[in-house]
């Protein structure tokens, strides 16, 4: 991780012109700028990288995300066209995964179009490599660009990327949280002189009730808004998965990633990952308001054992080398469990459809919720990963 960036340099010159930046542009810029962005010049994943995804960690993901799809489509009454969308798909591995799986089930695998929204290019020649021998694949820079027709969308860690404004309680009121600079030229944080007007009116019940100094994260509903119009009026279904917790609440989530280990947001931006914690209630919320039926969250881990994975683990495992039997079964653990390291709880899974569809496989019909997650939870991130070559 080096000490300074190209970026902090063009963020340092906006704000000495246009005064404080709120978070949400801040944010923006470090993922996004078209020149210094993180997402948009270099590939972020693996274990040269500086974080791994769940398809990285073992092909059983993208399988059974693979045979999800396939039940889906069933569900939406086997279309003979269905376009088969991933957001944001990384290196491609968890569709390769997918498209494997599914090739045991011809007239799915002959149904789907395969198209893939990516902006960046060094990841699209990745994803290239990994899907050469598979199905024919179309890139888009978004949604809107893919053809209308049902549609079974897949957005793994899709939602924590999206820029997020942060508020910070104080007597006055609800202020934006904003980055500045102090005395010494330092990326630093601060918060808008007034508050933002009527800002608490339509907070959840939770979030109003936070002490003074709270932080609240919230995220524009566009993204949502835009998958759940297209479910509802060309029909099918999208599926999320990303970390987060299950009810809206107040807390300080905003983090940096960079070689597997946490960094300050503010430091060198642009050569860290940024993220911040998915609201799954949020997302919910502007879903319904969209007219499409919701299916769960539920936990990642829960999931993926109602989808299969210890079975499938077991079958691995009994065809496999020693070794290969032990990554097996260090991949189901980081898999499917809570605590440092793994992913089952820390992970959800939410999905919607269009009003037709009453359930999806693994998560519709589930037991009560469990306790919302702690917003000031951290996904870890460990320096090693299970194979997925396997």
């Amino acid at each position: 991780m080096i000490d300074t960036s190209p970026l902090e340099t063009e963020v340092k010159k906006l704000i000495q012109k246009t005064g404080p930046m709120p978070v949400w542009r801040y944010m923006d810029l470090c993922l996004s700028h078209p020149k210094y962005g993180y997402y948009v010049s270099r590939d972020p994943l693996g274990r040269e990288g500086d974080f791994i995804t769940s398809p990285e960690v073992s092909q059983m993901f993208g399988e059974l995300i693979g045979l999800w799809a396939a039940a889906a489509w069933n569900a939406m009454g086997t279309p003979m066209q269905v376009n088969l969308i991933e957001l944001g798909p990384g290196n491609g591995t968890m569709m390769s995964d997918a498209l494997r799986a599914i090739r045991v089930l011809p007239p799915f695998y002959q149904a789907a179009d395969v198209h893939l929204v990516e902006i960046n290019p060094v990841l699209r020649e990745k994803q290239l490599k990994t899907l050469t021998s598979k199905k024919a694949v179309t890139w888009h820079n978004s949604l809107d660009d893919v053809p209308q027709g049902p549609a079974i969308i897949l957005a793994n860690e899709f939602f924590d990327v999206l820029p997020i404004h942060q508020m910070v309680k104080k007597a006055t009121g609800w202020h934006e949280r904003t980055v500045e600079l102090d005395g010494t030229g330092k990326l630093v944080y601060g918060m808008t002189a007034d508050p933002t007007p009527q800002f608490d009116v339509l907070l959840p019940p939770l979030v109003r009730a936070a002490p003074e100094g709270a932080v609240f994260e919230w995220r524009p509903d566009t993204e949502m808004m835009k998958m759940a119009r297209r479910i509802r009026s060309d029909g099918g279904v999208a599926l999320i998965i990303d970390y987060g917790h299950m009810r809206s609440d107040a807390g300080d989530t905003f983090q940096a990633i960079a070689r597997h280990s946490f960094t300050d947001p503010l430091k060198s931006p642009g050569a860290a990952d940024v993220t911040a914690h998915v609201d799954f209630q949020a997302l919910a919320r502007a879903a319904e308001d969209m007219g499409v039926r919701i299916h769960g969250p539920i936990e990642q881990g829960e999931f993926l054992k109602r989808l299969g994975i210890e079975t499938r683990a077991v079958s691995l495992m009994g065809k496999s080398a020693p070794a290969v039997s032990a990554t097996v079964a260090s991949a189901l653990k980081r898999l499917t469990e809570g605590g440092r390291g793994g992913m089952g709880s820390l992970f959800k899974v939410m999905a919607i459809s269009d009003r037709s569809i009453p359930t999806l496989a693994g998560i519709t019909d589930t037991p009560e919720a469990p306790p919302a997650t702690s917003r000031t939870e951290k996904p870890e991130q460990q320096q090693q990963a299970a194979s997925d070559d396997v």
